[in-house]
């Protein structure tokens, strides 16, 4: 090997390890079921049950309706509401995911769902992980500090249905904290 072959090997040899640390890693969706798991009991604070009772969890059904198709269709989409991307973006999760990112149980009709505020949960669903803050934000976990800058992704003028929201007042409705022992 001479050296321009060396050199050249070097450098790509160089740009794949830094273009490997550079990617960022990709978390799948494993859906509200496998969340529910353990976040159904007294102990974790029936977060699954406030999920459940939340218009939250009906998203995804409101864009099956015959309402939710005359928006998409004055808007100017030729799709159901249901199969509109920008109807999607605030009414499902997982819906724009490529498949491989898809776990057996995740299901995109779940409408806004826990993996929708909290990120995909395959790398931080492990209860070994999940005994950690560090270690589940470290894989994935997405909490909150700035709830006002969140919500505003989804409830703001943009959704042909805007109505203001109090986000304190709306976020009274659906917190979901672990009990304190």
């Amino acid at each position: 090997m001479n050296k321009l072959q060396l050199f050249l090997f070097l450098l790509l040899s160089a740009s794949l390890v830094v273009s490997a640390q550079d990617t960022p890693k990709k978390f799948g969706y494993v859906g509200v079921d496998d969340c529910g798991m353990c976040h159904k009991t007294d102990k974790q604070g029936k977060q699954l049950d406030i999920w459940k009772n939340s218009k939250h969890s009906k998203a995804y059904e409101t864009l099956k309706t015959e309402q939710a198709d005359k928006i998409a269709k004055d808007l100017g989409f030729e799709t159901p509401a249901v199969q509109t991307p920008k109807c999607l973006k605030c009414h499902a999760s997982g819906y724009d995911t490529e498949p491989a990112l898809l776990g057996k149980k995740f299901k995109v009709e779940d409408g806004v769902q826990c993996e929708t505020c909290h990120g995909p949960g395959s790398e931080y669903k492990a209860m070994k992980i999940m005994k950690s803050r560090e270690e589940s934000v470290k894989n994935g976990l997405i909490i909150h500090d700035q709830l006002e800058k969140f919500c505003v992704n989804c409830h703001n003028a943009e959704s042909p249905t805007y109505i203001a929201i109090d986000v304190n007042e709306a976020w009274n409705k659906i917190k979901h904290p672990v009990p304190t022992k």
